[in-house]
């Protein structure tokens, strides 16, 4: 989809944002036992951070490499683009989600030494199925269509 650097940054931003601010949601619904109202206000704290190293990994790091990944196993030549969107798509969440969930872990989960890998493994096991659907499902669709309205002259080009 962006096809140059400013796109793709800004691509990055909004599918980050969305993506954290879910997951966020989510984590704290769990972590209270229930979905309420002040969640949605509660994640707006953690947004700011998170977000900001959701964006780090992805721009810098993880958005590369789970191209490289994908390409090496798919011709973009003679594979349907969908195809290489869900699977983009999905190896960024395989990476991401451990990534993410390991920082979560550390900043607001930490308990001790010794219960940083039992953590760690709990809250990626918890997210993966959820940080999954949500980007196949509604964030990767609403964003690309997001992301086309307002490339919609530079695309056509």
């Amino acid at each position: 989809m962006p096809k140059t650097k400013f796109q793709d940054f800004i691509f990055t931003i909004i599918m980050v944002v969305v993506m954290v601010y879910a997951m966020v949601c989510y984590n704290i619904a769990f972590d209270k036992g229930a979905m309420s109202g002040s969640v949605f206000l509660i994640a707006f704290h953690e947004l700011p951070i998170m977000g900001v190293v959701g964006f780090l990994l992805e721009f810098l790091f993880v958005g590369k490499f789970a191209q490289k990944i994908v390409f090496k196993h798919f011709n973009p030549q003679n594979t349907k683009p969908f195809v290489i969107t869900v699977m983009i798509s999905s190896v960024t969440v395989a990476i991401m989600c451990p990534l993410m969930s390991f920082i979560a872990s550390l900043l607001f989960n930490f308990t001790g030494v010794s219960d940083i890998v039992p953590n760690f493994l709990q809250i990626c096991v918890r997210n993966f199925p959820m940080a999954l659907c949500w980007q196949l499902f509604y964030a990767g669709p609403l964003v690309r269509a997001v992301f086309r309205f307002l490339f919609k002259k530079q695309l056509k080009d």
